[in-house]
């Protein structure tokens, strides 16, 4: 049995940021935006990545040709990841465009995935998801496919 477990939060969101840009499944429409790969882990969380819907217009990792053939729509902001020096923090935003509730959805999904889950009361509401272990990885992964399904 695995004694270790990985706690770095740095390498949590280099898991995750790996998980989400090679998904060919409910994720294949994410890319990765706004990327910093020297963001250095704070108490309060440092901004690694946005994770996005559509064309970021970057260097982003989605699947390739997303859209390809049609015009490029603006990249809809779905979370944003923190770094923290023993977890990672993904931080789903509401917009405000569609009629789901985005914060909500990623609650209610997060909950029923085991990981550890509050609200964040501020406007556009948002809702925190804690990756604390390598091994939270996947089960964040069906947090975003709900998200995605409800936009």
């Amino acid at each position: 049995m695995v004694e270790d477990r990985l706690t770095d939060g740095v390498r949590i969101g280099q898991l995750l940021a790996s998980e989400v840009s090679g998904n060919e499944g409910g994720l294949r429409d994410l890319a990765l935006a706004d990327a910093d790969p020297d963001a250095e882990p704070t108490p309060d969380g440092a901004l690694a990545y946005r994770i996005v819907r559509g064309d970021e217009g970057g260097e982003g990792t989605g699947a390739e040709g997303a859209s390809a053939g049609a015009e490029a729509a603006d990249p809809v902001l779905v979370a944003e990841v923190y770094v923290h020096p023993d977890r990672a923090r993904i931080e789903f935003v509401d917009d405000g465009d569609g009629d789901a509730d985005l914060p909500r959805v990623a609650a209610a999904a997060a909950d029923e995935a085991g990981l550890r889950v509050r609200p964040k009361a501020v406007r556009p509401p948002r809702t925190l998801v804690f990756v604390e272990d390598g091994a939270e990885v996947k089960r964040a992964l069906p947090v975003l496919e709900a998200v995605v399904d409800a936009m």
